[in-house]
């Protein structure tokens, strides 16, 4: 639980995959982000196709107290992410494989609005497609106030299940269902 956004998209036939890399690269080590490069330049013989070869290509960075952000690609040139082939790589034609989310909850409104602004730049530079739903609405309306709000919304309702959960029991026979709505309509 927490402010998340979610993304999927298919990297550009005419862009540079290597130039993409260098930049992510250079603005992690500017806000001292750890990063991980995977391949480097997509195999010829998927790209565009529904097969891949089990092989990530691009980069991954991790803000701090936020989860990883891959900007990661399956040979066909798909974002994808290590987890999400692991887990949904040998199901062929299983979606699950490219749809990528981020946490940003606890890294806070600057870093979320930060990385949703590398998107769009990165969008109009590399990707073919690139969907995203912002949870924080920032994406859709470039709104920093509507940012701000949605982060208080989202912490005040942590707030509100982590205080519940340290004071109201739960009744013998009560499911969680009930248990965390009686906590959520307090």
């Amino acid at each position: 639980m927490g402010l998340s956004f979610h993304y999927n998209g298919t990297f550009s036939t005419q862009a540079s995959l290597s130039e993409m890399i260098e930049e992510v690269k250079d603005i992690a080590e500017a806000c001292k982000w750890k990063y991980h490069i995977y391949e480097t330049v997509f195999s010829s013989d998927s790209f565009g196709l529904e097969q891949f070869d089990k092989k990530l290509y691009g980069i991954s960075f991790t803000p701090s107290e936020c989860e990883t952000v891959s900007l990661t690609f399956l040979s066909n040139g798909r974002l994808s992410s290590g987890a999400n082939l692991q887990f949904y790589g040998d199901e062929k034609g299983n979606e699950y494989l490219y749809m990528l989310s981020v946490k940003t909850q606890f890294a806070g409104w600057q870093t979320h609005m930060f990385i949703i602004q590398l998107f769009k730049y990165l969008d109009k530079k590399y990707f073919q497609h690139l969907t995203v739903a912002d949870e924080g609405l920032y994406w859709e309306t470039g709104n920093e106030t509507l940012l701000k709000e949605r982060f208080k919304e989202y912490s005040a309702l942590l707030d509100k299940v982590s205080t519940g959960l340290e004071v109201i029991p739960i009744k013998p026979g009560e499911s969680l269902e009930e248990y965390f709505s009686r906590i959520l309509n307090r």
